[in-house]
């Protein structure tokens, strides 16, 4: 990077922050401005615009607002009362928004349940956030069922859609009957402060049950007013949104930046790659909302005109590959990618606003009083920060990987509120990191930052380990099976196999069609260290994913490479044939007895 190039990257960071924060100045833990107010200021400027085009139907600011204020009075007509909680457990539709701003505008808070899930899991999430009622469409009646004798809700449930559908519910469609669209007065959120809970939005389970993360009103407006300016959203844009409400990509960042515009929202069900550059142009989708798999899935559809024939040209996301990244643009000409990092809950943030492809972001030395968070050394095999003789952290030296920490304090863009579950919210701050007595949020990430202030993710803690006395990156090795011709997607971990220290590593993949694995084993030999080779293979045709399409290891990890666990076809690494040979009942005997050199 030459001075020029560093002064114009440091100018747009500089401009960018100053909007962000002057966005966000009044945003105080203290202030009396609620979510709620937020939405109503809102829709008085822009009450006749398009809010919100959904299947065919468009929603006007006004016409939001309206439907928000019914459900805000029918839950104060069944007993609700500020702080209390309702589930909210539904798909994708114009509702799901217009739910949780009604709750808003009654102080009440709003749990974002995960539409995936069903028996324990959902249960865990209604009672964790101690949800007085839960309100569904009637098409997740069976998901429901398999959770209901483990609920208690004493408001009922609810759902809206069928009035016959979803079995021991009451319609939500039927109750609000003549119910007013007048806006609830303000008196009933009057007194409550902005650092007071919103929403729950979980955590997305790809290791465990999820976590209730609590967004407070401050969260909540910061998360929306710092996407739009980091953007450029305004108010003629037309915003494509495929991910689930119940996240914070989506369903707040999405959602947010188009509402503090005054944009368009174009609303989906759910993503499809098939249909993706088709809905665009029917809707004429000037930007759009992307995470990485998003990304990877629309590169892995043949090329077609479609591609270059959308009005799309800007859009934000996370977990967008360097080699996707780069291919995306080359395909689809849209080169205004706003890449950013961070977690629903946590104080680190970054947002790469001068397009450094493979970058999440850059702390310019002229911010980093400003933009506080810093790299510390990380000890993979006993998962915590590396500590100094005086017992304090070490920072990461310029492009060596370190986990990503932020100073928790009660400065708005440095709050860490943590999880309903408090033992959960320990876990995740680290104290006496630089002096006796600090408090630092962990964001279980590995991360480097280079010369130039350039930040890059690395892995996720617990997804990195060490094989052969050596740190292995699962990310890094997945870019190399991915660049393989014929595969479409490869999962890595590290695996234990008996008699050998550290992990051994496992990639699950899935393919168009077969692969050649005597060439698949000569490819990761030019592209990888040997001792970061992928050990063993297993090929599958679905994985499964959670909503916001991340891969769930945990039962990958779990079946590992024993072929009792798994009807997928499975293979380990044999140097001598320059190959990966099937593993059978006897060769998994073998492996686990040491009987095989790896």
């Amino acid at each position: 990077m030459n001075l020029f190039e560093r002064l114009k990257s440091d100018w747009i960071y500089l401009s960018k922050l100053y909007e962000i924060i002057n966005a966000t100045k009044d945003v105080t833990p203290d202030s009396d401005v609620l979510v709620g107010d937020v939405i109503e200021q809102q829709v008085d400027k822009h009450a006749d615009r398009t809010f919100i085009v959904f299947d065919g139907e468009t929603i006007t600011y006004r016409q939001f607002d309206a439907r928000a204020n019914r459900f805000a009075r029918w839950g104060q007509g069944i007993g609700l009362k500020p702080g209390d909680c309702v589930a909210l457990f539904m798909e994708n539709r114009p509702d799901y928004i217009a739910f949780w701003a009604g709750m808003a505008k009654i102080a009440v808070r709003t749990a974002l349940i995960n539409s995936n899930l069903s028996g324990a899991g959902l249960a865990h999430c209604v009672k964790v956030a101690d949800a007085r009622a839960l309100v569904m469409n009637a098409e997740l009646g069976p998901a429901l069922e398999s959770a209901r004798s483990l609920l208690t809700l004493d408001a009922g449930i609810w759902h809206l859609g069928d009035p016959e559908g979803a079995p021991g519910s009451q319609s939500l469609e039927i109750a609000l009957g003549d119910v007013s669209e007048e806006r609830p007065d303000k008196s009933a959120r009057a007194g409550h402060k902005a650092g007071e809970v919103a929403l729950y939005i979980y955590t997305s389970g790809t290791t465990g049950l999820p976590k209730a993360a609590k967004i407070t009103n401050v969260r909540a407006q910061g998360l929306m007013a710092a996407f739009w300016k980091a953007v450029g959203v305004n108010e003629d844009d037309r915003v494509l949104l495929t991910l689930p409400l119940y996240h914070a990509t989506g369903g707040m960042c999405g959602v947010g930046s188009a509402l503090y515009a005054g944009a368009t929202l174009i609303l989906r069900r759910k993503f499809s790659a098939s249909h993706f550059w088709q809905e665009a142009i029917d809707n004429r989708a000037t930007m759009m909302v992307y995470i990485g798999e998003l990304g990877r899935y629309l590169m892995n559809q043949p090329p077609s005109p479609q591609e270059r024939a959308h009005s799309i040209v800007k859009g934000f996301g996370n977990g967008l590959r360097a080699d996707v990244w780069t291919e995306f643009v080359e395909r689809t000409g849209i080169r205004h990618l706003v890449e950013f990092y961070g977690s629903t809950e946590g104080n680190v943030s970054f947002f790469n606003v001068d397009g450094k492809i493979g970058a999440v972001g850059r702390i310019p030395p002229i911010l980093k009083g400003i933009l506080k968070a810093r790299f510390v050394r990380f000890d993979i095999e006993k998962e915590e920060p590396v500590r100094g003789p005086d017992g304090l952290c070490i920072e990461a030296k310029p492009n060596e990987p370190g986990e990503a920490i932020g100073p928790i304090s009660d400065a708005p863009r440095q709050r860490f509120d943590g999880y309903e579950d408090e033992s959960q919210t320990k876990k995740k701050i680290l104290r006496d990191a630089f002096v006796k007595g600090d408090m630092w949020f962990r964001t279980g990430d590995l991360m480097r930052k280079d010369k130039d202030g350039y930040v890059y993710f690395v892995d996720r803690i617990g997804d990195t380990f060490r094989w052969k006395s050596e740190n292995v990156s699962t990310g890094e090795v997945e870019i190399a099976i991915s660049s393989f011709p014929g595969v479409e997607h490869a999962i890595v971990y590290g695996v234990k196999v008996p008699g050998q220290d550290g992990r051994a590593g496992m990639a699950a993949i899935g393919s168009r069609g077969s692969i050649d694995l005597k060439a698949l084993y000569a490819h990761l030999g030019r592209t990888l260290p040997s001792y970061a080779r992928p050990v063993f293979v297993r090929f599958q045709q679905e994985a499964e994913t959670t909503g916001t399409l991340k891969y769930r290891k945990v039962d990958l990890v779990a079946a590992g490479f024993d072929p009792g666990k798994t009807g997928d076809p499975l293979f380990v690494a044999d140097a001598a044939q320059g190959t990966y040979v099937p593993i059978d009942a006897t060769m998994f005997e073998q492996l686990m007895g040491g009987a095989m050199r790896l």
